[in-house]
């Protein structure tokens, strides 16, 4: 499995369209991931959120996430209605759902629920701000495939620069659980990724980074090249 994951916080579905097909003429992109913002959970509000009848249209015409035979999509679901919400993307293609831990008051009924209703057909993930206490994670790990640290102050926007302050939540984290694949989103550079991957991130989701590149492709073959100590 492919160490980058491209992300896209789509502003548009015709800017969605045209990043999925960028990252879809990149041969070794196996997983892209994308961010949905609902404006209330997080701000600004992404598409479909800023367009949901033309969202309501596209589901009528039962259209699908291009290259499904070789890319699993996966959902980062920042809103209050994630639960309900992701059934749409599940129509789409989509087979991974991340869950952030404080856009609910009760993670257990959340997850619960999550799990009756789509556990046969999804992974799921559950992020984690850089504010927020591991704690929240302990009584929950049983129930997600993966974790997901921002590694990000404000969720919801690209090109924000990296806060270090996720080293260390990371690393008291890998030390109790290292048996939890983890990947971290939002601030991932070059730069950053060194020392995440010293650490044990299994998967990097990058943004910013591959689609603002003047040669996107490029930029992801840049980060394909770094190695995780840890051989995943």
């Amino acid at each position: 499995m492919s160490l980058v994951v491209p992300a896209v916080l789509p502003s548009s579905y015709k800017d969605l369209e045209e990043k999925l097909v960028l990252f879809a003429s990149i041969p070794s992109v196996s997983r892209v991931q994308i961010d949905v913002v609902d404006g209330h959970f997080t701000a600004p509000a992404s598409w479909p959120y800023s367009a949901p009848e033309e969202f309501h249209t596209i589901l009528k015409r039962k259209e699908m996430l291009p290259a499904l035979d070789r890319i699993a999509y996966e959902i980062d679901l920042m809103c209050l209605d994630a639960e309900h919400s992701a059934s749409a993307w599940l129509t789409l293609g989509a087979t991974r759902l991340t869950f952030h831990a404080e856009s609910t008051t009760d993670l257990s009924r959340f997850l619960a629920a999550a799990r009756d209703q789509y556990g046969h057909f999804v992974s799921f993930g559950l992020a984690l701000n850089i504010a927020s206490d591991l704690g929240i994670l302990e009584s929950h790990l049983g129930e997600v495939e993966y974790v997901q640290f921002m590694g990000i102050s404000r969720i919801g926007r690209q090109g924000q620069l990296f806060d270090r302050r996720v080293l260390e939540k990371i690393r008291i984290f890998r030390n109790r659980h290292p048996e939890v694949p983890v990947q971290v989103d939002g601030g991932v550079t070059l730069e950053s990724a060194r020392p995440l991957l010293a650490l044990g991130v299994s998967n990097l989701v990058v943004g910013s980074g591959i689609v603002r590149a003047s040669d996107p492709a490029a930029a992801f073959a840049q980060f394909e090249t770094l190695q995780s100590p840890f051989g995943v």
